[in-house]
């Protein structure tokens, strides 16, 4: 292999491969991933330690020192496992192009949370002097795709790491930034984790808020939070129980019969048909009208 018309002898060429030790590989400045899962991390240094790395690092040369492009997370386990050198291939590319090339590994890989993409596609957008539309088309996805991660950013950097630690979703934070009162977001996240809320149950959590004005206070909300989910069949059961005594007490003719089997529990609830519908039951004592019409004549 060649560069700036120099053959390279330092590292030791297998083909187009070099093995590089892994002490001398610079970290991509521009690597969008900052959370490593420490147990796949593990996994993978164990599999590497085992088989080698099947996969070669991508990396670039500045100033004679290799930098990497794309393969942060081997190049972590390689180094847990004790490995000295790893195969590299080189790849001419600007510190530009190398964001971008490392942006699109991660993204192809899908597990990089929606913050990390969003901080990757801004500092690509920055580097290239990009536009929107234009890392849309460099990253094969659509320009309300872009928007939707640049506009995660405007979550404090504490708040997307408590929406991370509650396991809420991209979804769960693009209804939060409509929230512009930092105390009424604190509020609305507490709610869709506690009562894991999905996405469009925290939507409606979020619009009950906007109509109730973003100065209410937190506590003068609590009446506005959506029902939470009833999982205890006995609270059913004694709701059909109890409105049965109010009717009894109000002197309405009602009762209730529970059958148990080995499938399911059965509920009869027997209300007077005069007590349901008392308007009818009185049009039904009346004459038709052509009857009370005619008695009236015959008057």
């Amino acid at each position: 292999m060649w560069r700036n018309g120099k053959k390279k002898t330092k590292y030791q060429s297998r083909g187009q491969i070099l093995m590089i030790p892994t002490k001398e590989i610079c970290p991509n400045p521009d690597q969008p991933r900052r959370e490593f899962n420490l147990e796949k991390l593990l996994e993978l240094a164990q599999s590497i330690g085992e088989n080698g790395m099947i996969h070669p690092l991508t990396i670039r040369f500045q100033e004679d020192k290799p930098v990497l492009i794309a393969g942060e997370r081997r190049l972590r386990a390689a180094k847990i496992a004790g490995i000295r050198e790893v195969p590299c291939i080189e790849m001419a590319a600007e510190s530009a192009q190398s964001a971008l090339l490392a942006l699109v590994e991660n993204l192809q890989r899908e597990d990089m949370n929606c913050f990390e993409e969003a901080e990757g596609i801004r500092r690509l957008i920055e580097l290239h002097g990009l536009t929107q539309e234009d890392a849309a088309t460099r990253l094969g996805c659509a320009q309300s795709t872009i928007a939707n991660r640049l506009r995660l950013l405007r979550l404090p950097p504490e708040e997307r790491r408590a929406i991370l630690a509650a396991g809420l979703t991209e979804r769960h934070a693009r209804a939060l930034i409509r929230l512009n009162d930092p105390e009424l977001r604190a509020f609305a996240r507490k709610q869709m984790e506690e009562e894991r809320l999905n996405a469009a149950q925290s939507d409606r959590l979020v619009d009950d808020l906007l109509r109730g004005g973003e100065d209410t206070p937190p506590e003068k909300l609590q009446r506005q939070r959506p029902m939470p989910l009833v999982r205890d069949v006995r609270l059913f059961l004694n709701t059909v129980n109890h409105a049965v005594d109010t009717m009894r007490r109000s002197g309405i003719e009602a009762s209730a019969e529970k059958t148990e089997t080995e499938e399911f529990i059965e509920y009869r609830v027997r209300i007077s048909r005069q007590a349901a519908y008392p308007l009818r039951s009185l049009s039904e004592r009346q004459p038709p009208v052509s009857i009370r019409q005619k008695a009236n004549c015959t008057a």
